[in-house]
């Protein structure tokens, strides 16, 4: 966000607090100083006070060289997702999902212009990154994104895809505009979505859209699997059944239990 376009009630510390926070991540656990300040962009003594009023609250831990965030962090998203009806409901058909096809699953949520993990039943890691509740990845890139993406607007796809970052991940992402435009429209036809070796070679994905009993995309489920063992036929013909079946019963649960909380806190899957 510009200064300009900054409210009269915006607080630029909290803005650089956060953002110190956000600087660490899995592939990043640990850092100095000065890899903080150049992450943040901010000078080594102001990147020095976050951090030191961080480890004061219990939010940072530091042997004096190097700076690491604490469990405690959890807490900062544990009220929002422990509260997250959805992922509550998904959950047991995530694991039967992940038990029967013997890979992993996961339901994801758009925020922003990301989507972010909220509930996940691992069997296998297949992906460089470290994937847990919280992650988040470009939703563009993704086999969850994409068919969140696909049920939006058209104007509103639109103004996602003219300020998505569209640099390519590996040698086969889409860095079209409109090439992903062509593909949503394609998902939104079929009603899934494959990736194919675009957020990460060697991984394919396979994910489908879950609704709300109003009808509204609220969040997605995925499959990702290897390359090497899985081709896109196999992935279409095995895996793709089961998926849509899960979310078939999750929408189901939905529809007895109500709209999912996440329809209403959810800052992009269906406005």
């Amino acid at each position: 966000m510009s200064a300009a376009a900054r409210a009269p009630h915006f607080v630029r510390s909290f803005e650089r607090g956060l953002a110190v926070i956000r600087v660490f991540g899995a592939d990043r656990p640990e850092l100095t100083l000065s890899e903080v300040a150049r992450g943040c962009g901010l000078t080594r003594a102001a990147a020095r006070r976050f951090l030191l009023t961080l480890a004061d609250l219990g939010y940072v831990h530091t042997d004096g060289r190097t700076f690491r965030l604490t469990p405690r962090v959890m807490e900062l998203g544990y009220a929002y997702l422990s509260g997250f009806t959805l992922s509550e409901i998904a959950l047991p058909h995530l694991e039967q999902l992940a038990e029967t096809v013997g890979e992993s699953s996961s339901l994801c949520v758009l925020d922003g212009d990301d989507i972010v993990y909220v509930a996940r039943v691992p069997t296998r890691r297949i992906m460089a990154a470290t994937i847990t509740v919280g992650t988040r990845f470009p939703a563009h890139v993704t086999s969850v994104g994409r068919v969140i993406l696909a049920h939006l607007a058209d104007e509103e796809t639109d103004a996602r895809l003219a300020r998505a970052d569209l640099r390519p991940l590996t040698a086969r992402t889409v860095v079209s505009a409109d090439r992903l435009r062509t593909e949503l429209r394609r998902v939104r036809r079929q009603g899934y979505a494959i990736v194919d070796q675009e957020l990460e070679e060697g991984l394919r994905s396979v994910a489908a859209p879950v609704r709300d009993r109003d009808g509204a995309v609220v969040a997605a489920v995925n499959i990702p699997v290897h390359a090497s063992r899985n081709t896109l036929d196999s992935v279409r013909r095995d895996l793709l059944p089961h998926l849509l079946d899960t979310v078939a019963r999750i929408e189901a649960d939905l529809g007895v239990t109500g709209p999912a909380r996440a329809s209403s806190r959810d800052s992009g899957t269906h406005r």
